[in-house]
């Protein structure tokens, strides 16, 4: 058996594994594991704005929550950007 034919066989073996693997059904882990990550992409942009956004309300004087609120908007937008482009890159 020539090298091209070793090659050939083993390109078909892991074509099939590949095809054998899509046709079973996701594990419980492997959900867990994808709505875990989905949540931290959105979440974590949101928790950021809200703590850089409290931390620049507390250097103006008096009560301010515009900063706070702003960034916790923002956070949102981002978080959402992030759950969608992750979602589309796994599809």
């Amino acid at each position: 058996m020539s090298e091209k034919d070793k090659l050939l066989q083993s390109m078909r073996e892991d074509i099939r594994r590949l095809k054998e693997k899509e046709n079973r059904p996701a594990t419980m882990v492997g959900i867990l594991l994808y709505g875990g990550t989905l949540g931290i992409l959105f979440v974590l942009p949101v928790v950021a704005g809200a703590y850089l956004g409290r931390w620049l309300d507390s250097l103006a004087e008096g009560y301010s929550a515009r900063w706070t609120l702003s960034l916790i908007f923002a956070g949102i937008g981002l978080g959402a950007y992030n759950v969608i482009w992750f979602v589309r890159g796994k599809t």
